[in-house]
């Protein structure tokens, strides 16, 4: 009963943070933007994205909170514009607990994964734009007498929230799955940086 609640309480707050970002970034997108500025004139060369986010997994089976805290960045490439699986190349690390408790313990899961991902426009907005992403690495289960390493997979579908052209706040939900680990599901929100 004690998790629900909290949960409930993290979801509530970061909703409210959200729309409240949304509602302050609405009127400065539109301030800070030029009426004649075509959007798609910016889309046609590339960029570096630098990402930051902090999410929660729910290890399948019994829905387990987990702590789960990723970094990366991702090049686009022009020549990727029109591949169907995606027009820029990711590299993260992604720290997960794996122990009791929720934040951090001595077990862990250290990811160093590469990907491919797939920007794409959402029908009459230019502040929220959709991306998916297919990542594969190597996981280090650390807190035992040995590492282990296995191969790991993750598959994203997020939203990306425009503030700015350099400044985005990413959602997005994660489904995972390690050799040897049961599958589990990873709900995020970040920042990134673009440039």
């Amino acid at each position: 009963m004690r998790f629900r609640h909290f949960t409930l309480r993290i979801t509530n707050s970061v909703l409210t943070i959200l729309g409240l970002a949304l509602i302050v970034a609405t009127p400065s997108k539109a301030q800070t933007q030029p009426p004649s500025t075509n959007m798609s004139s910016g889309d046609s060369g590339t960029s570096t994205d630098l990402f930051v986010m902090l999410g929660s997994d729910f290890v399948r089976p019994g829905l387990l909170p987990k702590a789960n805290y990723n970094i990366g960045i991702g090049h686009t490439f022009d020549f990727l514009k029109k591949d169907p699986l995606g027009d820029e190349l990711t590299f993260s690390y992604t720290y997960e607990d794996a122990g009791p408790g929720f934040w951090h313990s001595d077990f862990g899961s250290h990811t160093e994964s590469i990907g491919v991902m797939k920007n794409f426009t959402l029908p009459k907005t230019k502040l929220v734009s959709g991306y998916t992403c297919i990542q594969v690495g190597v996981s280090s289960f650390t807190g035992g007498a040995h590492i282990q390493n296995h191969f790991s997979n993750g598959d994203s579908l997020g939203a990306a929230i425009h503030f700015t052209d350099h400044h985005a706040v990413w959602v997005q939900e994660m489904f995972n799955k390690i050799v040897s680990a049961p599958w589990y599901t990873t709900t995020s929100v970040g920042y990134t940086r673009s440039w």
